[in-house]
């Protein structure tokens, strides 16, 4: 049986859970931000969430070196749990990372646009009010059916294209927030929440995961990893994702907050790029943020479409889907199949346009933690020590409260109906892909009998 290329390091691991978790919801969706929480519910909102991943953190990390499987949170569940079970916690995270591809995809339209305004044309239809145009569109399937050529390809390929994008990203982002911090005053974080303290904190709080959702795609990678690469070190990785993803959102927040008073930004569109130029009065520094964002853009892009393609990779090599999405290519060593299938459905949803950017991230969220659950109960019931025990048993506690948040009714910023409708048609979908696949089994089966 042909195997997956092993070429992966340390910082390629690194890259490529912090690289998948950052994507440019700091520039598109400042604004959302910004009127759930206001600058310290923001800040508020995505430290308490980081900090409550941790534990979630070490589980992965225990879990991915037990089990270094393309499988993920598949192989995880179905090391204690029914077929059935495994092969739902697998379609939700798929759909955690999946459903970044299109939203990245229709992003780029968006910057493209805010830098040459004359890309803002030839409209072709609406969708919930919000124009789709034809140059966002081409801008958008010219990126995909670039980086799906570029994973179909090789993971090296793939690798070191993130590696360049994170550490660019990194170096932009530095350079902007520290040539701001000579501008600006505390007093433009006045007033400190969007509204009462706590609802403030707890709106941001509901789509932390989305935007924290990443640290456990080294896992995907994990069979990936070159044949010296020490399996202690996914925690490493998975732990140090987490810390700078934080610190990176909370800096950003804390530097567009000090810039501008927030108030004057939140109806801006990239509320970011907008705040640094008014308090710097200079369009250099609109130039490195959107540079940086779309560095950040083909990195969050690359790396989903990696973590997506595995998942739906190992649902065929285990026979949850059809067989032939677990094909590996012979020369190319990657999943050439599961790669293309992502990118084809990537390029279909991005169809949609900008309707689906803020309601993807609810969803979203909603599956990541549902992922995130399953994980931390497989390794819970597999009697890990007393510090596994703890730690899981927060994770537990963690993401139950994330998925009620989601559901309840009585909390602010449950799911609305387009929410629901997006997450029962990926269900559905579900539903069918699974079947098709018993029905074909079952015919095999019949036919050697």
């Amino acid at each position: 049986m042909i195997s997956l290329a092993r070429t992966l390091q340390l910082a390629d691991f690194f890259s490529l859970g912090f690289g998948t978790m950052i994507g440019v919801g700091w520039l598109v969706v400042m604004d959302d931000w910004l009127m759930r929480g206001g600058p310290l519910g923001a800040i508020l909102g995505f430290a308490i969430g980081g900090a409550v991943l941790l534990p979630i953190g070490y589980v992965y990390g225990r879990l991915v070196q037990t089990m270094p499987d393309a499988a993920g949170e598949i192989a995880y569940s179905a090391a204690v749990f029914p077929r059935s079970i495994s092969f739902a916690t697998g379609w939700m995270m798929l759909l955690a990372y999946y459903i970044v591809c299109p939203w990245e995809a229709v992003a780029i339209g968006r910057i493209a646009g805010y830098l040459f305004p004359a890309l803002n044309s030839l409209e072709l239809y609406r969708i919930a009010g919000k124009p789709v145009y034809l140059p966002h569109l081409v801008i958008g399937l010219a990126l995909t059916m670039f980086l799906t050529a570029l994973n179909y390809r090789g993971i090296r390929l793939s690798s070191s294209f993130q590696n360049w994008a994170t550490f660019g990203v990194i170096t932009l982002v530095l350079s902007f927030v520290t040539a701001g911090s000579r501008h600006g005053s505390i007093e433009n974080f006045s007033p400190m929440f969007s509204g009462p303290a706590l609802i403030s904190v707890l709106l941001v709080l509901q789509i932390v995961p989305y935007f924290m959702t990443g640290f456990e795609s080294i896992g995907k990678a994990s069979e990936e990893a070159h044949k010296d690469f020490q399996p202690r070190r996914f925690m490493v990785a998975i732990l140090l994702a987490i810390v700078v993803g934080v610190a990176f959102y909370v800096t950003v927040i804390a530097a567009v907050a000090y810039v501008a008073p927030w108030q004057t930004i939140v109806h801006e569109r990239f509320a970011t790029a907008v705040a640094f130029e008014r308090a710097m009065g200079s369009q250099w520094i609109v130039r490195v943020i959107m540079t940086a964002a779309l560095l950040s853009l083909l990195k969050v892009f690359n790396g989903n479409l990696v973590a997506a393609s595995r998942l739906l990779f190992a649902l065929g090599r285990r026979g949850l889907a059809d067989k032939r999405l677990g094909y590996v290519h012979p020369s190319n060593r990657t999943p050439s199949i599961a790669v293309v299938c992502i990118g084809i459905a990537t390029a279909l949803v991005m169809l949609a346009g900008e309707s689906l950017l803020v309601p993807i991230s609810e969803v979203g969220s909603l599956a990541s933690a549902l992922g995130w659950m399953a994980s931390c109960a497989a390794y819970l019931r597999i009697r890990p020590s007393f510090i596994g025990r703890a730690a899981a048993s927060t994770g537990l506690l963690v993401t139950s409260l994330m998925i009620l948040m989601k559901l309840l009714p009585s909390v602010p910023g449950h799911f609305s109906g387009y929410e629901w409708s997006a997450l029962a048609l990926w269900i559905v979908v579900g539903l069918l892909l699974r079947r098709r696949s018993g029905s074909r089994d079952a015919a095999v089966n019949n036919d050697r009998v």
